[in-house]
């Protein structure tokens, strides 16, 4: 959520709500988003919402595009994604307004347009916690609901030796096509009180296999016999120069036995041998024992994500 929520006079303003994007809404929405992350340093929209406003309709999934008069035609200066694939919470939203058009009432206008078609059950992200997103979440009625920290850690020194594996397990690389239900299903089981990477799917998976960041030789899978128990899925961000903990998961069976650390240490010593200066990861403020085990591998807070949502 990026915004700033003074309110000036707007020209003609319009929110559109698109199930699916054509190719050429999609391109200046990309557009949008690029020179706005160039203004604040970051994306306003999260990996897995540019990844869905490709390829067509998606279950519970929509676009808000707002645009106001430009010469004979319509400029777009504003984008929200809504999606409403939680069984249980509210639906979650990303927004963004351009930053030649701020200060002109379009971050309210997309958040009350996102407030009506959640039914007012609504939570909204805010990237970096810009105390601009924070005063359109006080203006809209949110409250602080949850902080996702980045955390980062040199590379240059990483010197950890080679983690000893729990008795029985072996760590391969993940191989395209043979491995993806058995992983799925190990996400699904190792992140099943986290509906945003626990609910991933086939079509969510191959949207990041068609990734030019995707690299199966970086993306380790820990077996126990023929059973899959763990992995360590790393990416790298070749142009920020950052390899990053893109998703550890352990099975519910697995876990406790040290799995978890081992495969962490292989992760970053792979991204070490890439030459990689720093190493980064996502983790909730609130998972102590997580961010404890992060502390101690050198990780330091970031930057912070912070979610707001609505009164339940």
């Amino acid at each position: 959520m990026t915004s700033d929520d003074t309110v000036r006079p707007g020209r003609n303003r319009s929110i559109d709500t698109y199930a699916a994007l054509s190719a050429e809404q999609t391109e200046a929405v990309l557009r949008l988003l690029d020179e706005a992350a160039a203004t604040d340093g970051q994306q306003a929209v999260s990996e897995q919402g540019r990844l869905q406003l490709r390829g067509g309709e998606r279950e519970g999934v929509s676009h808000l595009l707002l645009t106001v008069e430009a010469g004979e035609g319509r400029e777009l200066v504003g984008y929200a994604q809504l999606e409403d694939t939680d069984p249980v919470e509210p639906p979650a939203a990303e927004l963004v307004v351009h930053p030649g058009h701020r200060g002109q009432g379009h971050g309210r206008a997309l958040g009350s347009a996102l407030l009506g078609a959640s039914g007012k059950r609504l939570r909204v992200w805010a990237h970096g916690g810009h105390s601009a997103a924070r005063h359109l979440a006080q203006v809209l009625g949110l409250t602080l609901f949850r902080e996702l920290r980045q955390m980062r850690r040199p590379l240059a020194d990483f010197d950890a030796p080679e983690p000893v594996l729990p008795e029985g397990v072996t760590v391969r690389p993940f191989v395209p096509g043979r491995d993806d239900a058995a992983w799925l299903a190990v996400n699904a089981a190792a992140f099943a009180h986290h509906p945003e990477q626990g609910s991933l799917t086939q079509r969510d998976l191959d949207d990041r296999k068609a990734e030019p960041w995707f690299d199966p030789a970086g993306f380790f899978l820990a077996f126990r016999g023929d059973e899959l128990v763990g992995f360590h899925w790393t990416k790298v961000h070749a142009q920020e120069g950052l390899g990053e903990v893109y998703v550890l998961g352990v099975g519910p069976g697995a876990q406790g036995g040290g799995l978890g650390k081992s495969l962490t240490t292989i992760g970053l010593r792979h991204l070490a041998r890439r030459g990689l200066p720093t190493a980064m990861l996502y983790v909730d403020a609130d998972n102590l024992a997580a961010v404890s085990v992060y502390e101690r591998l050198g990780f330091v807070t970031h930057e912070v994500d912070l979610m707001y949502r609505t009164e339940t």
